[in-house]
């Protein structure tokens, strides 16, 4: 198994952590979909340029955003943090899973993960 399969399916096993414990914690599982494309907004950045869209989309793209919502969350037992924290981890999780990684900054195909759509191919 490559490196990319496995941080593919250590993602996919974060997102069912994630599912589990939205369950856990008691919030309601659709939240998890209903706040999934608002996360992808950050690609906005590409109509600037590419590499401010790889910015934006790597900014967003990232486990610290959801990280410091749960820590504050935590902290001052705001449910509306922990259940943004939890989406927000869980679209992170399933874009990573579906081989969606972190971008380059030359072309939103080219990613962390490999490239990805139509026009794949191995970087040189």
């Amino acid at each position: 198994m490559t490196t990319v399969s496995w941080q593919r399916a250590e993602n996919a096993v974060i997102a069912i952590a994630v599912i589990v414990t939205t369950l856990v914690l008691g919030y309601d599982w659709w939240w998890l979909l209903a706040l999934f494309l608002a996360f992808d907004l950050s690609a906005l950045g590409y109509l600037i340029s590419p590499r401010a869209g790889a910015q934006a989309y790597n900014a967003v793209h990232s486990y610290w955003g959801p990280a410091v919502l749960a820590v504050v969350a935590l902290t001052v037992d705001a449910r509306w943090a922990g259940l943004l924290a939890l989406a927000w981890a869980f679209h992170v999780a399933v874009d990573r899973a579906l081989g969606y990684g972190l971008k380059e900054g030359d072309s939103f195909q080219h990613t962390h993960l490999g490239w990805i759509g139509k026009g794949r191919h191995t970087p040189e």
